[in-house]
């Protein structure tokens, strides 16, 4: 008979020999994991951090002491807000349910439906591990803040309108700027504003209230055309009749001054010979009086032919 306590004892370090190789087969297995192109692992040894690795083939310390989290490093990953997109329909469609986050005070108190979209990647895994806990909802609600204060800041045509991409931009780095200080580890690189729209209940008061907007600015426009079509046209009037009185008064002035210098000359060669200068004033009014072809005999140049008309005294 083959001895029981040789078999107990074989039986007992087979067992133990099963029991190593197994465990040693466990080891071997759960220390060694393979990271993908698009993740990081975080790596915690004993529950507190030890590393963070990339993509490649790494060891790990077995039997849980060494724990590793896998975060999507490289995959975008965006946020919905004021509606949500889901499946609906045999045809796999896609509908949007507009919730009551998108409802906003608008800078002249005026209310309106606001829908946007953030888009982010995990910067720091280590930080989007252990710096926040409620990751998901301090992301909506940072994003909420920064846009309801935009929004609040601005007039609801401006929101709608022109201040659409100046929105997204202070949007980005107020959103950046609050997980920085709060630690979050991600990087916001894109914030789209979908649809800006007046509550379904105001639609029809806000499209009047717009049309009534449209229509004052188009006859400020329409008075503006008219104002510069006629404003240049009679200051070109005014202009020239200005322009022609000045001509006028110039010419006038020019000729008293030729007048009082004629005057004065006149009068300089009267001073010197007073008769010689009476008989040539004479002559020349009555040169200019009967001259011409009305009457020829009267006037002789030469002086042998004269009617006299007047006498002149020796003075």
């Amino acid at each position: 008979m083959p001895d029981l306590k040789k078999l107990k004892s074989f039986g007992s370090k087979t067992l133990c020999t099963l029991v190593i190789l197994a465990v040693a087969a466990i080891a071997a297995f759960s220390s060694f994991y393979v990271v993908d192109e698009t993740e990081s692992v975080v790596v915690t040894r004993f529950g507190k951090y030890n590393q963070t690795v990339n993509a490649g083939l790494h060891f790990k310390l077995p039997f849980g002491i060494d724990k590793t989290y896998t975060v999507p490093v490289k995959v975008v990953q965006t946020e919905q807000f004021g509606f949500k997109t889901v499946k609906a329909g045999r045809n796999n469609e896609y509908k949007n349910n507009i919730s009551a986050e998108s409802t906003m005070l608008t800078g002249d108190l005026n209310i309106v439906d606001v829908e946007w979209i953030i888009q982010y990647r995990i910067v720091d895994p280590k930080q989007w591990l252990f710096g926040v806990y409620e990751k998901k909802q301090t992301i909506r609600d940072i994003s909420r803040s920064a846009i309801n204060t935009l929004v609040g800041d601005r007039a609801i045509l401006d929101v709608m309108g022109s201040e659409r991409s100046a929105i997204e931009n202070q949007a980005l780095e107020m959103m950046n700027e609050n997980f920085n200080q709060l630690g979050l580890g991600i990087n916001v690189f894109a914030v789209k504003l979908q649809n800006i729209v007046p509550p379904s209940g105001v639609q029809a008061a806000f499209e009047d209230a717009n049309k009534a907007i449209q229509d004052m600015n188009r006859f400020i426009n329409e008075g503006k055309e008219a104002y510069n079509a006629e404003i240049p046209r009679a200051q070109g009037e005014a202009d020239q009749i200005i322009h022609i009185a000045e001509g006028y008064a110039a010419e006038r002035v020019n000729m008293a001054k030729g007048d009082v210098a004629r005057f004065n000359a006149v009068y300089e060669e009267y001073r010197r010979s007073p008769k010689v200068t009476k008989e040539r004033i004479y002559l020349e009014t009555m040169d200019e009086i009967f001259g011409g072809k009305t009457k020829p005999e009267l006037i002789d140049g030469k002086l042998e032919n004269l009617v006299p008309v007047k006498q002149f005294k020796n003075n």
